[in-house]
């Protein structure tokens, strides 16, 4: 009984250790951004289907921890954990080594690992915040993670981005996730539109932006997603 018990409190942490596993595979494939290296996918774009495979599992182990009533301190930290590889050193890897195919200074290049830096300075902060249930203070850094796959996707295949608007993109993105902006949750609330109508016209909008462009689109629901907390907290 006793076993099985422990095989049930533990099958949430499964799940997210699997998050943490496709986080520390982006990474490797990270390194090969421009090789095709399976399924004839090139090594950012499988990074990026491992981060989406991160972000599924990162779903996952909060609804197995509830339905299982198998909520712990133990897997709040490690979610924490492997939230930062996953979306924070993976998109931040792919990243440097896109701008150093680029061709991009080598001090600017380095300046990506701001991304888990930070990234992590925000999911401490998550941690110890009690009042971040349907609200978020600062980007969460899933959507930071979001953001970069969007424009990583573009940027791979139009180098001639500037490196000087890919360092200003570092900063903000980075400063975003440890500002005081209140940030609408991605959850819905029930099925009232009243109160889910935020979540609603940003599913609408982010169908939108990637139908028109594609992966690339991501970019635009993030930036779509800032602004709209921005008004939001200015009606309020």
């Amino acid at each position: 009984m006793k076993l099985l018990q422990a095989i049930r409190n533990n099958i949430p942490n499964a799940i997210t250790c699997l998050n943490l596993l496709c986080g520390a595979l982006a990474i490797v494939v990270a390194f090969k951004p421009f090789d095709t290296v399976l399924w004839g996918l090139q090594g950012y774009q499988l990074a990026f289907v491992l981060i989406a495979l991160a972000a599924v599992a990162d779903f996952c182990d909060g609804l197995m921890a509830r339905l299982l009533h198998a909520v712990s301190p133990l897997g709040k930290e490690l979610d924490s954990l492997s939230d930062c590889v996953s979306f924070g050193l993976s998109p931040a890897l792919i990243l440097y080594n896109v701008m150093v195919a680029a061709g991009c200074d080598s001090w600017v290049c380095l300046m990506s690992m701001m991304i888990p830096v930070f990234g992590a300075l925000r999911l401490a902060r998550f941690n110890v915040d009690t009042n971040q249930a349907t609200t978020f203070t600062g980007l969460p850094i899933p959507a930071n993670a979001i953001f970069w796959i969007g424009f990583i996707n573009y940027y791979a295949s139009h180098h001639t981005v500037s490196q000087w608007i890919v360092l200003a993109l570092i900063v903000a993105l980075s400063l975003l996730m440890v500002c005081n902006l209140r940030m609408f949750s991605l959850k819905l609330h029930g099925f009232s539109l009243k109160e889910s109508y935020r979540q609603l016209v940003l599913v609408i909008a982010s169908v939108v932006f990637i139908v028109l462009a594609g992966v690339s689109g991501l970019a635009c629901v993030i930036a779509f997603y800032v602004l709209m907390s921005l008004l939001l907290k200015e009606k309020e």
